[in-house]
């Protein structure tokens, strides 16, 4: 047989194969955009409701603020998994169980504390000096916070948003009790269906552990830079 004639036979066998593989990874890759909008949703919006909350309790002196501040320190003493039993009923009362909003709402709130913690040691390290003269000049305070305070702490946010990234990319429990669905499963909780009493898909489940790992490697590798800056920051002052 002539290569002209087997040229239409290897197309057809690449064509099955490829789409074999698209079939095969297709749940997997499902997977990683559920873990990818849970996630990185749950990130933004925990970094950014504790960079309002953390600006005022680190540059404002006002009644209640060491309360407060006390508050929010305590949610680094109390894991988040000692509440799963009220939790779980406080999602079934609000119908977000097998919901990718009602996990990532609980993402956000259980990095807000961390995140209180840190941006506030850096907003208190920024001198006094600059919100005063953005005033003199007739800034608003919205305005001094958003063009002059968060920029200065822009590797602190890259810090906490990265600390909060990996422990929930991998967070396997909150899945396992709230998704029920399988087409809302997240990289842990679908993983873990792979493992059975007597056999194991070990293919399957060595892709879907690369494809959990490929994007902490590219997040490493962008955010490499604001990491150092955000962690070695506080040694210059």
């Amino acid at each position: 047989m002539t290569a002209r004639h087997r040229a239409p036979g290897r197309v057809a066998v690449h064509l099955l194969l490829w789409g074999y593989a698209v079939v095969a990874l297709l749940p997997l890759v499902v997977m990683v955009r559920n873990t990818l909008v849970v996630t990185c949703g749950a990130v933004l919006l925990g970094t950014a409701v504790s960079a309002l909350a953390a600006y005022p309790l680190a540059r404002y002196d006002f009644a209640g603020n060491r309360v407060l501040g006390a508050y929010f320190l305590a949610g680094l003493m109390l894991p988040i998994r000692l509440g799963l039993v009220p939790i779980f009923y406080l999602m079934d009362s609000m119908g977000l169980i097998d919901s990718l909003l009602g996990l990532t709402l609980l993402y956000a709130a259980s990095g807000v504390p961390f995140c209180v913690f840190v941006l506030s040691a850096f907003y208190r390290s920024l001198p006094g000096e600059l919100d005063e003269a953005a005033r003199l000049d007739g800034a608003g305070e919205f305005r001094i916070f958003g063009q002059i305070m968060l920029p200065l702490v822009r590797p602190a946010l890259a810090s906490v948003m990265l600390f909060q990234f990996v422990p929930l990319w991998h967070e396997f429990l909150y899945p396992l009790v709230l998704l029920r669905s399988d087409e809302r499963f997240t990289i842990p909780r679908g993983l873990s269906q792979l493992f059975g009493e007597y056999t194991t898909d070990w293919s399957a489940l060595f892709a879907g552990l690369v494809l959990a790992t490929a994007p902490l490697f590219v997040l490493f590798v962008l955010a490499a830079r604001q990491i150092i800056t955000g962690m070695t920051a506080g040694m210059s002052k």
